[in-house]
């Protein structure tokens, strides 16, 4: 990754969309959303978060801040078909369909991805805990 400038192109990728940090968190939600419906969330971290990070860090985005825009929106993946594999869980314990288990959580998707404006446009929510115990 390195190597190739990886984290370099994906910026100069995302700024060239638009210079307001914003959009580009927004871009980053629609990709992270995307992705993580079709892997897992502890390989897309491992491979992200280097590349994705530094881009960030530019723009003035707070690393935890950014770790937990990356942790809610995989979250969100892991509960999301096509892959889904929390769904696939939960179909077996409730022993139902598993287009049973998705219509059941159609409502809480619309809260979820509330909460993850939220946590995306105030970073105050994911940065309380940390300025509180004086960590940042």
């Amino acid at each position: 990754m390195t190597y190739m400038q990886l984290p370099m192109r994906i910026t100069e990728a995302f700024t060239s969309i638009s210079d307001n940090k914003y959009v580009i968190l927004m871009c980053i939600n629609i990709m992270l959303l995307l992705i993580g419906t079709l892997m897992d969330m502890a390989p897309l971290i491992l491979i992200l978060t280097p590349v994705l990070l530094a881009g960030d860090q530019r723009l003035g985005i707070d690393p935890v801040h950014f770790g937990m825009i990356m942790l809610v929106n995989l979250g969100i993946g892991l509960i999301t078909p096509p892959v889904g594999s929390v769904l696939f869980v939960a179909s077996a314990v409730s022993k139902q369909k598993i287009e049973q288990v998705v219509k059941a959580m159609l409502p809480f998707y619309a809260v979820l991805l509330l909460v993850l404006m939220l946590v995306t446009y105030i970073p105050a929510i994911s940065l309380f805990l940390p300025k509180f115990f004086g960590v940042l």
